[in-house]
């Protein structure tokens, strides 16, 4: 099993947790779509798992949820990629909840529901709350630094991989699974 939970905040777009990115505004990092189609030629499930305290707030609703995360879908399908399934926390962190990041409850969620065991589960990203939870259910961890800003890795006490952008992570999970160069004319 080959099991990678992606952070939809931060990761696929750049956007604060309590806010949800206008539709028409969404945009993905830059090479994270191309890196998810190279997982999935991989062999690998990417899953995403994503704290919306604006839910529990009423900052925005489900179906503005879902209508961002179909435009995700689209957009990776556009690139050959897919992400297999997107668990929320809709808490807020006063709610104290088990789902919520860093608590590893989402995570374990997800891992239950592909019947993978913590240790084939590759938790990657750039926000330290997503390793964190990571690390809570015993995952393995990989930090994206995709500016010079984030280049510091999260507080944790196990190890963590870190590579400097999307193409990096994609290439040391998945080195078979490149694309394949376009066809030469003759």
């Amino acid at each position: 099993m080959k099991l990678a939970i992606l952070d939809r905040i931060g990761t696929l777009h750049a956007e604060g947790e309590d806010a949800l990115v206008p539709l028409k505004d969404w945009q993905p990092q830059p090479g994270v779509l191309e890196a998810i189609a190279q997982l999935n030629r991989g062999g690998w499930h990417v899953a995403l798992a994503t704290n919306q305290p604006g839910l529990g707030r009423g900052s925005f609703d489900v179906t503005e949820l879902n209508a961002l995360h179909l435009r995700m879908q689209r957009e990776l399908a556009a690139v050959g990629a897919r992400v297999e399934a997107v668990f929320f926390c809709p808490h807020t962190p006063d709610e104290a909840c088990q789902c919520r990041k860093p608590a590893p409850g989402l995570l374990q969620q997800i891992a239950s529901r592909y019947g993978a065991e913590p240790h084939q589960v590759w938790v990657i990203g750039q926000d330290a709350v997503h390793l964190q939870a990571g690390e809570a259910m015993g995952a393995r961890l990989v930090w994206v630094g995709t500016d010079a800003a984030q280049t510091v890795v999260p507080p944790v006490a196990q190890p963590v991989a870190c590579y400097p952008d999307w193409a990096a992570v994609a290439d040391a999970l998945a080195p078979d699974a490149q694309a394949s160069p376009p066809l030469q004319a003759a």
